[in-house]
């Protein structure tokens, strides 16, 4: 499969304080709207893959059906652990060269999908790009993106505390996930793969980081200086 991490999301409560807390930090983080509606922004890097804060409507169990109904059954569920888990890594987006047969090689598999999503999103500046995603069924497991069309990944990336690169990805994996993670993302160099009681990321490595940081602005993450091979 032509499969690789794309996006670490993080679940926050308000995107605003999020993205200042993180600017704080030392990173250039990005609105992926204009700034007055927005739920997400990006932290890119040049290369590899790349932070998401997201934030969702409160009381997102309250629109469960509705969710359910646009994106397939099992997107509600998903998006209801998002908010309910509290602050800190929430998902992991799989981008996909050949989105298409990826898919149906997953459905071969016996892997149930939710519907297939295709979205647009206009930049501040007023760039567009659009790409299809969609999530499995079981919400535990990463979902599926196709790349942006056109890309919008900068050609120069400056983030004051040094960071350079997402280098490492620690991620355990409960035994039912396991083959479908692995399938996904046991050859993408910057996954570590391990088994637990819950498939969730632990924390993430990032090359270049010339400090550590303060968890009180982490939003219940834990972001790293890359450890030394």
């Amino acid at each position: 499969m032509l499969t690789r991490s794309s996006h670490v999301l993080i679940w926050v409560k308000n995107i605003h304080k999020a993205v200042a807390d993180f600017r704080q930090l030392g990173f250039t983080v990005e609105y992926v709207t204009t700034e007055k509606k927005s739920k997400n922004a990006l932290i890119w890097f040049e290369q590899g893959a790349i932070i998401e804060l997201l934030t969702s409507p409160p009381n997102p169990q309250r629109f469960k059906w509705m969710i359910d109904l646009f994106a397939g059954r099992g997107a509600g569920k998903r998006m209801i652990r998002w908010s309910q888990q509290g602050e800190g890594f929430c998902d992991l987006a799989v981008v996909s060269d050949d989105f298409d047969n990826d898919l149906l090689a997953l459905k071969v598999s016996g892997i149930k999908m939710c519907r297939t999503i295709p979205w647009r999103r206009t930049k501040p500046n007023g760039d567009k790009t659009k790409f299809h995603f969609v999530y499995p069924r079981t919400d535990s497991l990463p979902f599926i993106i196709s790349p942006y069309q056109p890309s919008q990944r900068p050609d120069k990336v400056d983030h004051s505390n040094g960071a350079t690169s997402l280098a490492k990805i620690n991620m355990t994996v409960r035994k039912e996930d396991w083959d479908t993670v692995w399938m996904l993302l046991g050859q993408d160099p910057v996954m570590n793969l391990e088994y637990g009681p819950k498939t969730q990321i632990q924390n993430i490595e990032l090359a270049g980081l010339n400090n550590s940081l303060p968890t009180e602005k982490l939003h219940g993450t834990q972001l790293n200086q890359q450890f030394s091979k």
